[in-house]
């Protein structure tokens, strides 16, 4: 599925971006506040691909998606500020972000944007390395200027670049932190640096630098630029503000940068540059061990923007090994994927988007739909993942391998990575270590503890219906009766069990989102309904799904609208990737709080997805305890 495709027709069919006032999302939906609910499209939506259905209560306009809601939320909000509290996940469920969190947010917001062309401008500057390699173009020829042009030039005006969306990711004028860092970069500017040491500004001496594809520098000034761009604009007159907050800005940051942040920024990039070569060289077997073993968890979890601007700065004076040694992570990624391709012979679905997803990886470097639909999917892999990037990092790292030129980790940008037959042994190596281990070792795990073989037989204990089964076939030995595969859903709660139809939440009520049964609770506590690992958990914790062996996917949802609450009279008490026992305590919860807040207390257990087409029987009792069991699936 397209996170970002999804995201953007979600946005524009509530009526775009202008008729948002803000957007927080739970476990299975998209909540809106909008200007005006008329515009929305809410017939159209409810057609859409992904979409399940629509719901307005509680004066939000509620896009049910399901348990890939978080990714199109974050690509919904990217590069987006709807504004208010509803702006931020984290504002709104109380969360604090830390410092280092928000230091990686700001990275990655304004390096995202410039990927494509980071990554087009290196992919150009592979062809040509092919090119001259192989006598085809000399590197003195005009042609071949022109195009290195293309490739170098995203690079070289970096700080112009950074400046802009660094600009839009701190919410100052974007194009004149551009200006800032296309100042540094001027020719007047530049050519000063043949005075040498005899350089000042109103008599204050200048360390001239060369800030073509420098990163810190310009992270340093736009940072400090946003500060001033917001006292300026409280200290004066507003009719005023147009020409003579940016004059006034530009009049103090570009000395500023020229004299202290450029030089500063320069010398910590060049320490943080020389601290990693300095840990590589101590232990490349040992660093790469570490980064093509565990890249991937850093990419899902944020962590690999701390490198962009070290990956940069260090390209910039010839390689970076440190995507050099994570490049092992993405080979590793597309052999899992090529293994589960081979593997999985009587799944064609899974066949299909293995084989699909593999060949991306290969072509283009692309592996989120690995990572996501594969790798978190089969909880199995995970290990064969590590270790393949493991073998690969190490290589890279013992042989001192470095990565020249920005680019996607794809077969096609292989020429820009030195010594490249170094590098070649390893990115195979990483590859064929995790396809063979996938096909050796599967991908699914061989125990399914909730699930029973029931052998529909002619038992006398099951009633009349048996009995007649006798009869029509009374003599016949040799026929074999059918097995049908059921699974055991036991009850979360104490209380009382209701029809989904009942709740006042059509999303739950129409059964779009499942089938199962609600529970008013009596008793302010939630365990686990089946063996199985908590595969999701909001931040609020009033919602958590869980996957049983057999791939069963289960949401316990308490109350309805409660995620308004935002965390308040909720407990947790185990977290995502947590293995759970069937009656093992999740969640504690207040139940006269919530109701005193204004929120029902009803909670629905639903089935959300399960491997096979199931029928769902729903327990005859009225009144339930936690561990009775309360939904039956067969096969």
């Amino acid at each position: 599925m397209d996170h970002k495709k999804m995201g953007d027709d979600i946005v524009r069919l509530v009526g775009g971006e202008a008729n948002i006032n803000g957007l927080v999302h739970c476990a299975t939906r998209l909540r809106f506040n909008l200007k005006d609910s008329k515009k929305a499209e809410r017939e159209t939506l409810e057609k859409h691909d992904g979409v399940i259905t629509v719901v307005e209560s509680g004066g939000q306009f509620q896009v049910v998606i399901g348990s890939h809601v978080a990714h199109v939320y974050a690509e919904i909000m990217k590069n987006r500020d709807f504004g208010g509290e509803s702006s931020s996940t984290a504002e709104t469920t109380g969360e604090k972000t830390s410092v280092l969190s928000k230091v990686f947010e700001i990275i990655s917001g304004s390096f995202s944007p410039l990927i494509p062309a980071m990554a087009g401008s290196g992919m150009l500057k592979a062809l040509l390395t092919v090119l001259t390699m192989l006598g085809w173009m000399s590197d003195t020829s005009d042609t071949y200027l022109i195009l290195s042009a293309a490739g170098n030039a995203v690079f070289y005006f970096l700080p112009i670049f950074l400046g802009i969306t660094l600009g839009m990711k701190l919410k100052a004028n974007p194009y004149v932190a551009g200006v800032i860092g296309a100042a540094l970069l001027e020719p007047n500017f530049t050519g000063l640096m043949d005075k040498g040491s005899d350089v000042s500004f109103l008599g204050i001496p200048v360390v001239m630098m060369n800030y073509s594809a420098s990163v810190f520098p310009i992270f340093i000034s736009i940072s400090i630029y946003a500060l001033l761009d917001r006292l300026l604009k409280k200290i004066i007159l507003k009719d005023l503000q147009l020409f003579l907050v940016p004059m006034i800005a530009l009049m103090i940051m570009v000395p500023l940068s020229a004299m202290a942040f450029g030089p500063f920024g320069t010398n910590v990039g060049d320490w943080i540059s020389s601290g990693v070569t300095w840990l590589i060289d101590v232990s490349g077997i040992l660093s790469g061990i570490v980064l093509g073993g565990f890249m991937t968890f850093m990419v899902i979890f944020g962590l690999h923007w701390g490198f962009t601007p070290i990956t940069i700065q260090n390209i910039g004076v010839g390689g970076d090994p440190i995507e050099a040694m994570a490049a092992a992570a993405v080979f590793a990624q597309i052999g899992v994927a090529f293994g589960i391709f081979l593997k999985a012979k009587k799944d064609k679905t899974l066949r299909t988007l293995a084989g699909s997803t593999s060949l991306t990886g290969l072509l283009a470097g692309v592996t989120e739909p690995i990572v996501y639909g594969l790798v978190l999917r089969y909880k199995r892999v995970i290990p064969i993942v590590v270790i393949a990037g493991a073998v690969g990092g190490a290589i890279n790292g013992h042989f001192g391998v470095k990565m020249t030129a920005y680019v996607f980790h794809n077969i096609f940008a292989i020429p820009v990575y030195t010594p490249t037959v170094v590098y070649v042994i390893a990115i195979v190596c990483s590859f064929a270590i995790a396809a063979v281990l996938t096909v050796m070792f599967g991908y699914e795990s061989k125990t399914k503890p909730t699930v029973t073989e029931v052998k529909d037989t002619n038992d006398t204990n099951t009633g009349a219906m048996s009995e007649s089964k006798t009869k029509e076939v009374p003599a016949a030995p040799e026929v074999k009766t059918a097995e049908v595969k059921k699974e055991q859903i036991h009850s979360p709660l104490t209380g009382k069990a209701v029809a989904l139809s009942t709740i006042n939440d059509p999303a739950f009520s129409s059964g779009a989102m499942g089938k199962g049964l609600a529970i008013v609770p009596e008793i302010g506590e939630v365990v686990s309904p089946v063996d199985g690992v908590v595969t999701s958990l909001f931040p609020t914790g009033h919602a958590i799904g869980l996957t049983t062996g057999a791939g069963t996917e289960i949401l316990i949802h308490i109350g309805i609208n409660t995620v308004a609450l935002k965390g308040k009279h909720f407990t947790p008490v185990v977290q995502e990737g947590d293995i759970v026992r069937q009656g093992d305590l999740l969640i504690q919860f207040d139940i006269e709080q919530i109701k005193q807040a204004g929120y029902e207390t009803v909670t629905p257990v639903i089935v959300t997805l399960t491997q096979h087409e199931v029928d769902v029987f729903e327990t005859p009792q009225e009144h339930v305890q936690k561990n009775d069991v309360l939904l039956t699936l067969v096969v």
